[in-house]
């Protein structure tokens, strides 16, 4: 009997000690950093590079059909990180965010931007701080928004007596949305529209130029990709955006020049605030020249963003006549045939909103974000991200997540009429703008220009295309996502006076 218990304390002893070997054994093997994301093979030195596609957004989102909602490809030296998941978003913007609140600023980018001193591309610290704060303050909050009303009003109504001017006639509506964001948003910084005696001459040039500071901004850049090919910039990305730099700085140039003439303070434009910072700033954080001709590069996030977007929903309205026709059918009930649309009409219109929301869902202006860049290595989904690495939050993908949206490639405004999702990146699965520190500082000027110009020239008119065309949907990826075929539409007046086109 004693001998029994002492065999049976033996054997129990020994099993606890296996156990506490085995758990020794996997908590000392177990590598104490956990893997690189998952994705393809690389090759050496070129890593994925030859299996880039032009449309990144849609690439990048196949890769992650593959390897996973977080995964890798090697450019060159650099490792990129995609993100595709809600869940994923939320770990990099919102519980990491001030890890991941800086830019691996490209070599396009440091020529668009005066070596990156602007508030898209600035790293993040006391400098961006700073141009936020100015932004939001002086030009990007609702006070300030409406004290500029006329201004806006003014170009809109511009724009739909050029419409009725031109009844009949196919319209290209992405120049002329461009030219109409393009006057407001120099209003608000010079206090006057731009001027010109063609409009559609002037909104055509200024509309190459910034097409092509954007896509040089999202075309893969070996010089980016290996630092020390930058020198000898292969791909004449450096030198052509020198170049188109060059032409901008003498657009600031001039603005600021002809305000300093201009003096006095009767007319507290934008501009005109940004000069006197200059002179009297926080001395702890200078504002400099290079600082404001790096805040007025709002003139090109301002216009494009926005005329792109305005292009994009008048296309799927035009696809869909049925919601064309609830839209106008909505805002005559609020404004009436005999009436013109005001921006106090615009929160009395929640179908329209979930028009701009449905079409910034389907075809975000900035479909991978600005890339990201964290500032020191950190865990994410289970797998390591290296400090440095450029990651992608690929938006266009989540928003086309069929486990996130029900039917996600239909254009169906009518799924954001319960008002639970808005664009203040809050909700991981929507995000056209961004979240988290550095979220767009002008969704405030964005929507309003939005809702007010699409819902006053679909009042005005009715649309069309010319005879025997089809309607084109087909996108073209740039760090600012663009109709591929430019949209001709025609108007039709609809409203009962002919004044009312005045």
């Amino acid at each position: 009997m004693m001998f029994g218990e002492v065999a049976t304390s033996i054997l129990i002893i020994t099993s606890l000690l296996s156990i506490l070997w085995l758990v020794w054994i996997l908590l000392t093997s177990k590598d104490p950093h956990p893997p690189l994301p998952p994705g393809p093979r690389p090759l050496p030195l070129l890593g994925n590079l030859l299996s880039l596609d032009p449309e990144l957004h849609s690439y990048f989102a196949n890769v992650a059909k593959t390897y996973g909602p977080i995964s890798r490809l090697w450019l060159g030296k650099k490792l990129g990180i995609l993100i595709t998941s809600p869940a994923l978003a939320y770990e990099v913007l919102k519980l990491n965010d001030i890890i991941f609140a800086n830019r691996d600023v490209p070599v396009a980018g440091k020529e668009a931007t005066y070596g990156g001193n602007d508030i898209v591309w600035a790293p993040y610290g006391d400098q961006w701080r700073m141009l936020r704060k100015i932004c939001v303050r002086e030009m990007l909050n609702n006070q300030v928004l409406d004290s500029v009303y006329a201004i806006r009003r003014k170009e809109v109504r511009n724009t739909v007596k050029y419409l009725y001017n031109n009844v009949g006639l196919p319209v290209d509506i992405g120049e002329l949305m461009f030219l109409t964001t393009l006057n407001v948003v120099t209003g608000m910084i010079w206090g006057d529209s731009v001027k010109s005696g063609d409009r559609e001459i002037l909104g055509a040039e200024f509309r190459q130029l910034v097409s092509e500071l954007t896509g040089y901004l999202g075309t893969p850049n070996l010089s980016d990709f290996y630092p020390g090919l930058a020198t000898f910039d292969p791909q004449g990305i450096k030198k052509n955006m020198k170049v188109l730099a060059k032409k901008f700085d003498g657009i600031f140039e001039t603005m600021i020049e002809q305000r300093r003439k201009m003096g006095g303070n009767e007319n507290k434009d934008f501009l005109h605030v940004l000069l006197k910072l200059i002179d009297g700033g926080d001395s702890n954080t200078p504002f400099t020249i290079t600082h404001l001709k790096g805040v007025l590069d709002m003139v090109v996030g301002g216009t494009d963003t926005t005329s792109n977007a305005l292009e994009f929903a008048l296309a799927k309205m035009m696809n869909q006549p049925d919601i064309l026709k609830k839209a106008q059918q909505e805002i005559e009930a609020v404004v009436g045939i005999d009436n013109i649309v005001e921006e106090s009409h615009i929160n009395k219109l929640p179908y329209l909103y979930a028009i701009m929301k449905e079409t910034l869902r389907l075809h975000p202006t900035v479909p991978l974000l600005v890339p990201h860049c964290q500032s020191e290595s950190c865990v994410i989904g289970g797998y390591t991200v290296p400090k440095g690495s450029r990651v992608f939050v690929n938006v266009w993908a989540i928003h086309g997540d069929p486990t996130v949206w029900d039917n996600p490639l239909k254009f169906r405004p009518e799924r954001f009429l319960d008002g639970n999702l808005d664009s203040t990146g809050k909700d991981f699965s929507y995000l056209p703008f961004g979240s988290g520190r550095r979220i767009c500082a002008g969704i405030a000027t964005a929507e309003r220009m939005f809702v007010f110009l699409l819902g006053s020239i679909i009042h005005s008119f009715d649309w069309e295309l010319e005879e025997g065309k089809e309607p084109d949907l087909s996108e073209k990826f740039g760090i600012v996502l663009k109709k591929k075929v430019a949209l001709m539409a025609i108007p039709t007046p609809r409203l009962s006076n002919p004044t009312l086109y005045e």
